[in-house]
C-alpha cells in the first residue's frame, strides 16, 4: 500500500511537471509568433520586403474588412513586384468586391497578355468567365456572350464549364430580346443540373412574356423548390444572384394573370 501511494505521488508529480513544461512551451511559441508577426508587419508597412506574397497576404485582412484603400496600398505593391502572380487577385477584388468592371478588365487583360500560353484562373475562376461577368455588369451583353462562350471552350465543353456560364448566356440573350436563344441556354444549364433555380426563374419570365402561362407556372414552382441550391456566397453578392423575393413576386404576378 505504501509503495502504491508513493507510485501515485510520483505519477502526479510527473503529470504536474509535464503540464507546466507544456504551458511554458505554449507561452514561448505564442511569444515567438507575436514577435515574428510584428517583424513581418513592420517590414511590410515600411515596404522593405522583397516578397510580393507578403504584401498580398497583408492586404487580405484590410480587403476582407472593407478597408480597400489600405488593402490596395499593399496589394498594388504585390502587383508591382510580380504582376503575373497578383493581377488576377486584384482584378477579382475589383469585380467581386468593388464592382469596378473597367478596372477589373484592365487587370484581367494585362494578366492575359503576360501569360499568352496559359488559361489563367484568377482566384480559382476562369479568366474569360470573369471577363464575361465584367461585360455583363457593364451591360455590354454581346461582349459578355463572346467571353462566356470562350470560357466554355476553355473548359473543353459545357459539361466541364461552370453551370452559371449557361445561366449568364441565357440572361444576356434575354436582355437582348433573343428569347429563343435564351431558352436554349437555360435548358443547357438544366441539362447539367435540374436544380439550377436561376434557369427555372428566367425561363418562367420568358414564358410569361410569351403568354405560355402553363410552362411559366411549372418553372416558377421549380425555381421556388430549388432556391436552396442557388449560387450563393456569404461574402459576395453575385451579379446574377437570385432571391426568393423575386420568385414570390413573379409567382404572384402569374396568379393575378390566371385569375
Amino acid at each position: 500500500m505504501v509503495l502504491l501511494k508513493k507510485f501515485f505521488k510520483v505519477l502526479g508529480l510527473i503529470i504536474l511537471i509535464s503540464i507546466l513544461l507544456f504551458l511554458l512551451f505554449l507561452t514561448y511559441i505564442t511569444y515567438d509568433s507575436k514577435n515574428k508577426y510584428e517583424e513581418f508587419k513592420q517590414k511590410v508597412e515600411n515596404f522593405e520586403s522583397l516578397n510580393s506574397e507578403d504584401y498580398r497576404l497583408y492586404s487580405e485582412k484590410f480587403n476582407k474588412s472593407g478597408d480597400f484603400k489600405t488593402g490596395f496600398k499593399y496589394l498594388n505593391k504585390a502587383v508591382e513586384l510580380e504582376p503575373s502572380m497578383h493581377l488576377g487577385y486584384r482584378g477579382w477584388i475589383h469585380l467581386r468586391k468593388l464592382r469596378n468592371y473597367s478596372k477589373a478588365l484592365e487587370d484581367f487583360n494585362r494578366l492575359d497578355s503576360l501569360t499568352p500560353n496559359a488559361i489563367d484562373a484568377p482566384w480559382g475562376e476562369d479568366i474569360d468567365f470573369l471577363r464575361g461577368e465584367c461585360y455583363f455588369g457593364k451591360k455590354e451583353y454581346q461582349k459578355a456572350i463572346a467571353y462566356f462562350n470562350q470560357s466554355i471552350k476553355n473548359q473543353k465543353g459545357e459539361e466541364w464549364a461552370d453551370i452559371q456560364t449557361m445561366v449568364y448566356l441565357g440572361i444576356c440573350e434575354y436582355k437582348l430580346n433573343n428569347y429563343e436563344n435564351a431558352i436554349i441556354e437555360f435548358k443547357r444549364a438544366l441539362k447539367q443540373s435540374e436544380y439550377t433555380c436561376e434557369a427555372h426563374f428566367w425561363l418562367a419570365k420568358i414564358y410569361v412574356e410569351q403568354y405560355n402561362h402553363k410552362l411559366a407556372n411549372e418553372h416558377i414552382l421549380k425555381a421556388e423548390e430549388t432556391i436552396e441550391y442557388k449560387r450563393d456566397d456569404r461574402y459576395n453578392e453575385f451579379l446574377n444572384e437570385l432571391y426568393l423575393s423575386e420568385i414570390i413576386e413573379l409567382k404572384e404576378q402569374l396568379n393575378r394573370i390566371k385569375t
